[in-house]
């Protein structure tokens, strides 16, 4: 049974949202992201990333970077640019890419249905970023990004939604990176009820992406539950801001892998192991090879790409062996190449499909010597993972088309 709870969004003003918003802040190098507050300074990325308005060098841990997130966010509000709700709301939001469209409730969702495991999680977060977004929601009293939920098909909320959604919008806009984006408010009784009520019917809801968000909001949630023992459980801090969609209409993309050498082999001698492993290995004569199907991945190796198809050798059948991704970690990059935690070994990258094909031959001839092309994660897998209680290897999915930064903030 899933609690939510509508909130008081502080969201940019109509005339002001297109400056604000922003992809998020994990999306983009150092430099991205300073180049794009420097061109665009009313962005909301200098607040989840205030590194960028420092010095080149400066720590972006340091004390005096958090407190300057704090304080631009307080100008934000100061200077007319977003305005605090009257009354609690929930928020309707539509985003439409390449003509694929995905609708979602956002609303603040229970940290401790995170704590006990009704919102699902299928990878690990690491240390360094849960530390960075926590503290930042510390000292910005304040969650600036909101987390990625699915849920399943069965729960369908389509008929309020459809009710809402013709309606004027709050927002409608297109982003800089050529996604549609639509928000209609939600402060009708009747209407709030009946969306708290279909969540409440829900047994799992899943993080599709904002691991990171997710456990940095718990961690703080913990901390002032720890400073205030009397604490009722309304509190804000006890939620998370989430947007959840629909199973259905849900895309996801291959996540791609570049490697930096060969652990030593010539590239007929890695070939050859990949063989021996158990797979099949085809040169393709013309073109770019494009994996198909479970079980085939593209590979990039001088100057060449090579279909590589796994037989009954490497294929396992438990939820988590069973993903493409696993089979590439298990016995290509730490059985052949010796990369055992892709998560802190230099000599692996990893590309988000959306760059296409191209971008892998571009590192290969720029810094690496080899890539991978993955047939994307489906979401079955990843609720299969999930319900496991089971997480999938480092960078197993990527969803595309990522969330707006900067419409939603929630104040705790």
């Amino acid at each position: 049974m899933a609690k939510i709870k509508p909130f008081k969004a502080l969201r940019p003003r109509s005339t002001q949202v297109e400056k604000v918003a922003t992809l998020p802040y994990d999306v983009f190098s150092e430099q991205e992201a300073r180049d794009i507050v420097r061109r665009q300074p009313e962005s909301f990325l200098k607040i989840v990333r205030p590194e960028t308005v420092f010095p080149e060098g400066t720590d972006m841990y340091s004390d005096e970077v958090y407190a300057k997130a704090s304080e631009m966010l307080r100008e934000e509000v100061a200077n007319g640019f977003m305005k605090e709700e009257d009354s609690e709301c929930y928020y309707i939001y539509r985003q439409i890419m390449s003509g694929r469209s995905q609708t979602g409730v956002v609303a603040c969702f229970s940290v401790d249905d995170y704590l006990n495991n009704v919102i699902k999680k299928h990878e690990y977060t690491t240390h360094d970023k849960e530390a960075d977004r926590t503290k930042h929601i510390e000292v910005c009293s304040a969650q600036t990004g909101m987390v990625f939920l699915a849920y399943q098909d069965k729960y369908d909320l389509s008929s309020i939604i459809d009710g809402i959604t013709v309606r004027d919008p709050l927002y409608d806009f297109t982003s800089k990176d050529n996604v549609r984006q639509t928000v209609w408010k939600v402060d009708d009784a009747s209407e709030i009820e009946a969306i708290t009520a279909a969540f409440g019917n829900m047994d799992s809801l899943y993080i599709a992406d904002g691991h990171h968000r997710c456990a940095s909001a718990a961690s703080v949630c913990c901390r002032k539950r720890e400073e205030n023992p009397d604490f009722s459980g309304n509190e804000e801090f006890n939620f998370t801001m989430a947007v959840a969609f629909p199973q259905n209409q849900l895309y996801i993309y291959p996540y791609n892998r570049v490697v930096k050498d060969l652990n030593g082999m010539t590239g007929k001698q890695f070939i050859r192991a990949l063989e021996q492993t158990g797979f099949v290995v085809t040169r393709v004569e013309n073109g770019v090879f494009q994996p198909r199907k479970k079980g085939e991945m593209a590979m990039f190796l001088g100057e060449d790409w090579y279909k590589v198809e796994a037989t009954h050798k490497v294929i396992r059948s438990d939820s988590v062996g069973s993903l493409d991704v696993s089979m590439l970690q298990d016995f290509v990059l730490d059985g052949l190449l010796g990369i055992k935690d892709p998560r802190k070994d230099k000599r692996v990258e990893f590309v988000g499909g959306i760059r296409g094909m191209g971008e892998l031959e571009r590192r290969c001839r720029n810094d690496m010597t080899l890539a991978f092309a993955m047939y994307p994660t489906s979401m079955d897998e990843l609720f299969r993972v999930t319900d496991d209680g089971l997480v999938m290897p480092p960078k197993s999915t990527w969803f595309e088309p990522k969330l707006q930064s900067g419409l939603f903030v929630h104040t705790i």
